[in-house]
């Protein structure tokens, strides 16, 4: 039988009336001739309540702990949803990560996956099961202990058991009805996209669109999981939602298709660094040993006057997101006390916000930098940092112009038309 992976987030299954929900979209899908495997995350709020139970018991807990515990929202609503299938009638039965069993790596609470044999769900398949329901978000480490992929990791686990099986397609079900040309909080304007490439959602995840985990993006355009993203709470149809795919499956595209944004971002400038080679290497090692995510980098003959020695030194400005400063600050002030580098003071800016542009017709027209920087100064916004490549332009502004940005970038690509 044709096999279809649907996956359901915790809004989805929130409770017992919304779970029959999803039961009547599952049997739907069984009654059109395919076998399904459903993923299904915890009831909303259940990992954060588990989460704060392990903090509340142990300030400095164990990890593997930490993963038994947070990964039992997810077995909670798996062994409902078959339960709630039996009922209509539909052969179904739930499955958790180790009886699968989905191998991953040993990292607990960010494991990635290893392998994903076939044998026991097909198993049951050829006995007669119709639906393979499937507690995302977790697996099992060599040392045959639970482990979870970090928040967001139930669409990575739908993704990889498609890729894994074959399937069809790979649906996910979550609270809006696709994948819009950016956020409608932000502008009326906003545009559902009936397709979008694989490139051009793995950059508006990695840049701030919470639509899709970005590792489960990354994961379909590795193994060409077609992804389709739909509405929980509205009929859907083989039309319905968003389809993420293959570039080759879009006849024509906009130059750009989307614009993201990021809220939670800071600039950090470290002033007067010396200029020699390696010292890139010296600032951003530190950093990255201490866990800080760096994005935009910009390197600049220092505005600091040295004297005799004009361009010995120089400016190194980089971004993070804000909740990462404390380990950035910590990390550099290390590295000049062991004296691996030396500066003169390190300048914290966390009023910015990150605002891109992204589309793979950037690769084939010119001006598309010159339209997104006009339309910006057209508003009176500055433009602190800039970042480019193939398919997105980048820019680092004052945050309390990033609605108007997202605004104005969106009406000078025309994003609303079709």
């Amino acid at each position: 039988m044709p096999l279809l992976v649907m996956k359901f987030g915790g809004t989805s299954v929130a409770d017992l009336d919304r779970i029959r929900k999803v039961a009547e979209k599952v049997q739907a899908e069984v009654d059109r001739g395919y076998d399904v495997i459903v993923v299904v995350s915890a009831m909303s709020g259940k990992t954060n309540e588990l989460v704060g139970w392990v903090e509340a018991t142990s300030p400095l807990f164990d990890a593997r702990e930490y993963d038994a515990v947070v990964s039992s929202g997810e077995n909670v609503t798996a062994g409902l949803l078959a339960l709630t299938l039996q009922e209509r009638g539909v052969p179904a039965r739930s499955w958790q990560g180790w009886q699968v069993p989905i191998r991953t790596t040993s990292q607990h609470s960010a494991a990635r996956f290893v392998d994903i044999p076939r044998d026991n769900i097909d198993a049951k398949f050829a006995e007669g099961m119709k639906v393979a329901v499937i507690a995302g978000f977790q697996g099992l480490s060599p040392e045959s202990r639970i482990t979870t992929l970090g928040r967001g990791g139930s669409d990575t686990t739908a993704v990889a058991l498609a890729a894994a099986f074959g399937a069809e397609r790979c649906d996910i079900y979550t609270d809006v009805d696709g994948i819009y040309t950016t956020d409608p909080r932000i502008t009326s304007k906003a545009r559902k996209l009936d397709r979008i490439a694989f490139e051009e959602m793995l950059e508006l995840s990695s840049l701030g669109a919470k639509v899709l985990q970005t590792r489960s993006v990354e994961l379909a355009m590795r193994y060409k999981v077609r992804l389709r993203v739909l509405s929980s709470f509205e009929e859907t149809d083989e039309n319905s939602g968003t389809l993420v795919c293959d570039e080759d499956e879009i006849m024509e595209s906009k130059v750009v298709n989307g614009i993201a944004y990021s809220r939670e971002e800071a600039k950090l400038t470290l002033v007067t660094v010396e200029d020699k080679p390696g010292i890139s290497a010296a600032i951003f090692a530190p950093l990255a040993d201490a866990g800080v995510n760096v994005d935009m980098i910009v390197q600049n003959i220092s505005e600091k006057d040295y004297g005799d020695r004009p361009g010995s030194v120089t400016d190194m400005t980089f971004s993070c997101p804000v909740n990462q400063v404390a380990r950035a600050r910590k990390a550099m002030e290390e590295a000049r006390e062991a004296g691996t580098i030396q500066y003169d003071e390190l300048i914290v800016d966390t009023e910015v916000a990150k605002v891109s542009v992204v589309g793979i017709g950037m690769r084939s027209h010119a001006g598309v930098a010159a339209r997104a920087f006009k339309s910006l100064a057209d508003e009176n916004i500055n433009i602190k940092v800039i970042a480019t490549s193939e398919i997105k332009i980048s820019v680092l502004i004052d945050r309390k112009y990033m609605e108007l940005a997202v605004q104005a970038l969106h009406d000078a690509f025309e994003l609303e038309q079709a």
